[in-house]
């Protein structure tokens, strides 16, 4: 079952990031990262060529209320982005009772390798099961994305299948891994 999360609302806080609604101001430090040839193509979209595609997907994230900014506290820059998107099991018989939402992130290449978005994924895990009583998140990454698999296995998520996907933003198809969390895991 798809639940709403208004994402645009709520402030989530960690020892390093801070998680919060996207503001129109947020352009420049999203383009910075979403312009790195590789930072979008990791996370199935391909890197913004200009700042109005930028504009475009902020726009998106502002109206549809689904997505976090990620700030690190120390620079208080826009440095990735965590959303809260309609998972594939809502459409699964065995799951479709079940309050569950899929999780998709990118962060900046420059922070790359510091454990930020584990810490961000662990708040946000904790955020929707607590605060939003969800029974389950998934998660998925392309096969060739090790760094996303480490964070998915570092949050505690269990891989339920492999399969081959088509992403319409690169328009190639590539082989994904498909996770899991329960809630009473």
């Amino acid at each position: 079952m798809d639940v709403c999360i208004d994402c645009s609302k709520e402030v989530i806080e960690t020892k390093r990031l801070i998680l919060r609604g996207w503001k129109e101001e947020d352009i420049k430090d999203m383009f910075e990262y979403a312009s790195v040839k590789g930072v979008g193509e990791m996370a199935g979209w391909k890197h913004h060529e200009t700042i109005e595609e930028t504009h475009k997907i902020i726009s998106d994230f502002i109206s549809e209320k689904n997505v976090f900014a990620i700030v690190c506290k120390e620079n208080e820059k826009v440095i990735g982005s965590l959303g809260l998107h309609h998972s594939r099991l809502n459409d699964n018989e065995i799951y479709k009772n079940m309050k569950i939402k899929e999780i998709g992130y990118v962060l900046s290449k420059d922070y790359w390798g510091k454990g930020l978005m584990p810490e961000a994924v662990k708040a946000v895990i904790a955020f929707c099961f607590e605060k939003h009583s969800l029974e389950a998140l998934t998660i998925q990454h392309g096969s060739t994305n090790s760094q996303s698999e480490k964070v998915i296995k570092k949050c505690g998520f269990t891989l339920m299948e492999k399969g081959r996907n088509f992403s319409q933003f690169l328009q190639t198809y590539g082989d994904e891994m498909k996770y899991i969390l329960l809630r009473d895991q």
